[in-house]
């Protein structure tokens, strides 16, 4: 044991302890409200066209759309162009009535 430990039981650099303890923690709250923030973001979304199921009466007939209907169309807004991508989904999710649909709901056609 050194004696130096028994005269100083601090470090010479202690008085930057609780400067770094404070440093410490504010990175660790940042990166948990940043990680808090993008699992908020994966949940608010997940793209599924089978979500748009009480739309496919006024996607195919041009019928008035329900409140549900409208409800999921402005969630699954931000998936409207990855439905415009897939080839499967093109057709219906671009058609008059699709259009109609979302004038209907208040539901910007996206610009894709």
């Amino acid at each position: 044991m050194k004696i130096s430990h028994l005269v100083f039981p601090f470090p010479p650099w202690h008085w930057l302890l609780p400067s770094i303890n404070c440093v410490a923690l504010c990175v660790v709250v940042m990166v948990a409200v940043m990680l808090s923030e993008e699992a908020r973001m994966a949940e608010a979304v997940t793209c599924s066209p089978v979500q748009l199921s009480p739309c496919l009466g006024p996607i195919n007939s041009g019928s008035p759309p329900s409140t549900t209907c409208c409800q999921k169309l402005r969630e699954q807004r931000p998936c409207l162009c990855g439905y415009l991508k897939n080839p499967s989904l093109r057709q219906y999710v671009n058609s008059p009535n699709a259009r109609k649909l979302a004038s209907n709901c208040g539901v910007p056609v996206p610009q894709c």
